[in-house]
């Protein structure tokens, strides 16, 4: 049994870090690609509404996520259940960091101060600096890079 949960924990922790480089490679290569007309919105803020069509790509991971859970559920694949719970874990993170944190679309964690948090806001204000689809950078979100931590 304990090896079965240190399994769990595992596969479940290597899934959340692999969401980190599926957000990377997904914002630089499909959102910032072929993609652009659903993520543009998030850079141009040129539309009334809360919701974006950005917030597309969100569902597209929910919808994996629950895949997961079903392949858990119905086909008793163990795996897919920490997978299921990884991704949602990284969703949820990305929401609170990306969404609250960041960009403040509900008003809370403003005072958030510390070294990270700095860090973290300037690699996103660096991002959106780029109007257009091309020249961007700082396509990550959890782990920026180390210049960016510097005072």
């Amino acid at each position: 049994m304990i090896i079965k949960t240190l399994l769990w924990i595992a596969v479940f922790s290597s899934t959340f870090l692999i969401m980190e480089f599926m957000a990377w490679f997904t914002h630089k290569y499909i959102m910032h690609g072929f993609l652009w007309n659903l993520h543009k919105d998030h850079h141009h803020k040129d539309h009334d509404s809360w919701f974006e069509r950005n917030d597309a790509f969100f569902i597209f991971y929910a919808v994996v996520s629950m895949t997961c859970f079903y392949f858990w559920s119905y086909e008793g694949i163990w795996t897919a259940l920490p997978v299921g719970f990884g991704i949602m874990a990284y969703g949820a993170t990305y929401f609170i960091v990306h969404d609250i944190f960041i960009h403040q679309r509900f008003k809370i964690f403003r005072k958030a101060n510390n070294w990270y948090a700095k860090g973290v806001r300037r690699a996103h204000k660096i991002h959106h600096k780029h109007l257009g689809k091309k020249d961007g950078e700082c396509f990550g979100m959890l782990f920026v890079p180390f210049k960016y931590f510097k005072r």
